[in-house]
């Protein structure tokens, strides 16, 4: 028996004797879990193979915690895990060709706001976006529970232990995917099919089968920030004063009573010192003493890098220079239009075709947020309205554009 295996056996029996209230929600649906949470508990260790690695650096995972990158991260992964969604059918499909096709709905958003016993939607959607941000991937497994009111169930699956197949078919049995641990040989696999995990990829490219996140883009700039943010610290926290008073010509008694004065009678009382030698003693300046020593201007501009490595202004992660109300609003508006809503659609696209028509098999439904069309309320109500009057869309049409129900039209009274 594999290692896998056995680690799904020993899970499942701590389920049944622990959780006995949660029996239903897995074991009865049919759906067992075959990747793992967090494999990265050991040391990272890569055997070269048909299952081609990511090939991430591990201060990716490190960079991802340091300030400016988190407030990066934080911006665009919040706006779109507090986003509002719906499920509706195709703009093809019609309700009178489904006569199940309210129910259909209501399973398909219990299965998204429950995918597992331990998260919501949001939980769940942070984890991608964060891996797909910080490598490039967001994995999520799939599996089919048999069950109408639940038809599937899904994990977050750590993107950096998602192996590609090289030499993958196209066919839906083939293998596609699989999970490998740190240390693991390619027979101990966790193999997956292209209906059994979704793999989110930023910026694909024809020459690699990976996707490149922000982060990676930004790894070397990153780096000199920390380097140069490091030695700014050191250098406003020592208290070695950047300067040394030169006496031509004392004597080594001279000059220990000199030091012995100014320990005793001057430093720290605030007294004016008096000297009075044959010749002016000089002060020798080892350094400016300003904020040009901090290098925070160099600081300032690999911010601005970092922030154009995620597509987003330089105001959303602390440079407030040269910003008014005019430019806050126009920047705000690139942000959205820029970092949010294209990762927010790729997110949807996963789930309507892996999701939806690949694992459930229900093609004829889609996955949409509610808050791409427009950025505020404002504009968005202003032009459904122009398009209710024109007569573009009705009323039904719009409410399923707020994700809300059909009405039915009372006949007039004659």
């Amino acid at each position: 028996m594999k290692f896998g295996e056995q680690l799904r056996d020993i899970w499942r029996q701590a389920r049944r004797s622990l959780l006995p209230g949660e029996r239903g929600i897995a074991v009865d649906a049919e759906a067992e879990r075959r990747t793992l949470a967090m494999p990265a508990i050991l040391s990272p260790v890569q055997f070269p193979g048909r299952l081609l690695p990511k090939p991430t650096p591990v201060n990716l995972r490190r960079f991802a915690e340091t300030p400016v990158v988190r407030r990066a991260i934080n911006v665009i992964k919040d706006r779109i895990a507090a986003m509002d969604w719906q499920v509706r059918l195709r703009r093809d499909c019609s309700a009178g060709d489904l006569p199940n096709s309210e129910a259909r709905k209501k399973a398909l958003r219990r299965t998204l706001e429950e995918p597992n016993p331990s998260d919501s939607f949001r939980t769940m959607a942070e984890q991608v976006i964060e891996d797909a941000l910080t490598g490039g991937f967001g994995a999520i497994e799939m599996e089919p529970t048999g069950d109408p009111e639940r038809p599937a169930m899904m994990w977050a699956v750590d993107g950096a232990s998602i192996r590609i197949n090289a030499r993958w078919n196209g066919q839906p049995d083939t293998a596609r995917y699989a999970q490998v641990q740190p240390g693991q040989l390619e027979s101990s696999a966790v193999d997956l099919r292209d209906d059994q995990l979704i793999y989110m990829r930023m910026n694909p490219r024809s020459f690699t089968p990976f996707g490149l996140g922000p982060l990676e883009v930004a790894f070397e700039t990153v780096n000199q920030f920390l380097s140069a943010h490091r030695f700014a610290g050191k250098l406003a926290a020592n208290s070695v004063a950047q300067y040394a008073l030169w006496l031509n010509e004392a004597t080594p008694v001279q000059h220990e009573r000199l030091i012995r004065w100014w320990q005793d009678e001057i430093e720290g009382t605030g007294r004016v010192p008096l000297l009075s030698t044959e010749q002016k003693p000089e002060v020798l300046r080892f350094a400016q003493g300003t904020d040009a020593d901090l290098r925070l201007a160099w600081q300032q501009f690999l911010i601005r890098m970092v922030a154009n490595a995620f597509g987003l202004p330089p105001m959303l992660l602390g440079l407030e220079g040269d910003v008014n109300r005019a430019t806050a609003a126009e920047m705000a508006d690139e942000a959205f239009r820029g970092a949010i809503q294209p990762l927010a659609q790729l997110l949807a696209g996963h789930i309507t075709r892996d999701l939806f028509a690949k694992c459930i098999g229900w093609r004829e439904f889609e996955f949409v947020f509610n808050d791409l069309n427009a950025r505020d309320e404002e504009t968005e109500l202003a032009v459904q309205v122009q398009l209710l009057q024109a007569g573009v869309l009705t009323v039904n049409e719009v409410r399923a554009m707020r994700g809300l129900g059909p009405v039915e039209r009372l006949a007039s009274s004659s």
